[in-house]
């Protein structure tokens, strides 16, 4: 198993804990969308956290979809994922480059700026649950903190990081989400706040080749934490020619006639892979009947 998820507890239930490591998911991302490293940096933190928030959810066909709409160079990023924990995404503005934060690190903050997360979890009820929240920082692991705490009232720390080589290639990528439940005792709360603010940041333990496992023993070994769940996560984008016939033919009837008119065939990107489909003008005439 390359990429992975591990799903724990410690402190007899009290705290729930999810650790990743993506690696391979964002140096995928990088190849087909030709990322620069900032833009590798904020989509890799969003895709590692939506790989571990989709296998978060219950429903077998249960979608998450995280939307980052931000007035950034970046313009915005958009990640969904199953229950499966397969997961894909991408980047409006995918070649920005900026000069590197004060820390010298890739400014993922100054990439996003202001702006607005939208995370929509879509359980197969008649409407999907969206809860929107301001961007704190932009750093996306801070802003999905706000985001637990504020729409979900669950008091959260997140943690995300992408590491990169000279050439520009993906070398770690990986994250952590710890959850308190309601029933936590505040000698614990205070306890865990203490040893979350004095850990090593989440690049270094992944430059040091730490495994999921090994990054919540780190954070939580005195809680005694307890595995019960390994689950493999991979980019897997799930277009199909069907979908994207389909989708046009939802157009309306009118919008599809002058498609038709117009005599030539269509091409239609995907964003999430990069694959053409084409469409032709005899498929659009069956469509349309």
């Amino acid at each position: 198993m390359s990429d992975y998820i591990v799903k724990a507890t410690a402190a007899d239930n009290q705290i729930r804990a999810y650790a990743a490591n993506t690696r391979d998911i964002v140096e995928m991302a990088r190849k087909i969308h030709n990322t620069s490293p900032v833009a590798t940096a904020a989509l890799g933190r969003l895709l590692t956290a939506g790989a571990i928030m989709g296998s978060m959810q219950k429903g077998e066909e249960d979608i998450l979809t995280l939307q980052i709409k931000c007035s950034g160079p970046i313009g915005g990023l958009v990640v969904t994922a199953d229950s499966k924990a397969n997961v894909r995404g991408y980047v409006h503005n995918a070649d920005v480059m900026l000069p590197p934060s004060a820390k010298g690190k890739l400014d993922v903050g100054k990439a996003l700026d202001l702006g607005v997360m939208n995370v929509i979890k879509d359980m197969g009820l008649k409407e999907p649950y969206v809860g929107q929240t301001h961007l704190v920082s932009g750093e996306i692991a801070e802003d999905l903190t706000y985001y637990f705490a504020t729409s979900e009232q669950v008091p959260s720390s997140v943690a995300l990081g992408v590491l990169m080589n000279k050439t520009n290639t993906v070398r770690q990528a990986g994250g952590f989400i710890i959850q308190l439940m309601p029933f936590t005792e505040e000698a614990v709360i205070s306890k865990l706040e203490e040893k979350l603010k004095n850990m090593k940041p989440i690049t270094e333990l992944l430059d040091n080749d730490y495994t999921p496992e090994m990054i919540l023993e780190d954070v939580l070994g005195e809680f005694n934490v307890s595995f019960h769940e390994k689950v493999s996560t991979a980019y897997s984008c799930n277009c199909t020619k069907d979908r994207v016939t389909r989708a046009i033919a939802s157009v309306g009837r009118k919008e599809l006639q002058d498609m038709i008119n117009e005599g030539k065939d269509i091409e239609v990107n995907c964003h999430f892979c990069k694959k053409v489909y084409t469409v032709t003008v005899e498929e659009l005439k069956e469509l349309a009947k």
